[in-house]
């Protein structure tokens, strides 16, 4: 070492986050990922019905998802945990109708608040306050997913079959625009 020079190593306090929730939190971030890939491909199965408005909206949940996952990500990062992403399974790429397709996707949005609330659960047995305190942005949030797409699916229950309020809806449904809500917490 020169004489004069002082070198600091500067060594970052790793884990500031429970290991059982970093771990949890893993698996979120893959859950989140799983669930824009198959908001994607629900996309794609109203393109190919030329149904650009449905599209437009499963583009917009897609971008939600992975907005979602980012804030998840730097969430672990910021404390110290190590960000591990998994492979993601298939999703379905074929349905009987846009009314089916409704029904996948508000028993998906159920299950994904029962993974929150999992998660939540968790962060109280943990004591991590901080995590549980930024989950609950999640849990506000899955409240307002399942009632948005419980109302479409009524909609489209309604509509029975009718080829007109179907492009109605559509068009309204295209007007759909992507806001990140994540940056604002």
């Amino acid at each position: 070492m020169e004489t004069g020079k002082i070198i600091f190593k500067i060594r970052r306090t790793r884990k500031m986050l429970n290991p059982r929730l970093e771990k949890e939190l893993n698996e979120q971030i893959n859950a989140e990922y799983w669930s824009a890939y198959l908001y994607l491909s629900m996309a794609a199965y109203f393109e190919n019905k030329n149904l650009p408005g449905f599209a437009n909206w499963m583009k917009v949940q897609y971008q939600e998802e992975i907005s979602h996952v980012l804030k998840f990500f730097n969430y672990v990062n910021e404390r110290g945990g190590r960000v591990l992403l998994k492979p993601i399974n298939a999703v379905k790429t074929e349905w009987e109708d846009e009314t089916e397709v409704f029904e996948d996707t508000l028993i998906h949005e159920r299950k994904v608040t029962g993974l929150i609330n999992n998660l939540t659960n968790i962060s109280l047995e943990e004591k991590d306050h901080a995590t549980h305190n930024m989950l609950q942005w999640y849990v506000a949030e899955q409240v307002e997913e399942e009632s948005g797409v419980d109302e479409i699916l009524q909609q489209l229950k309604m509509l029975e079959g009718n080829k007109h309020g179907l492009l109605m809806l559509d068009r309204e449904l295209k007007q759909r625009t992507f806001i990140d809500e994540t940056i604002k917490q």
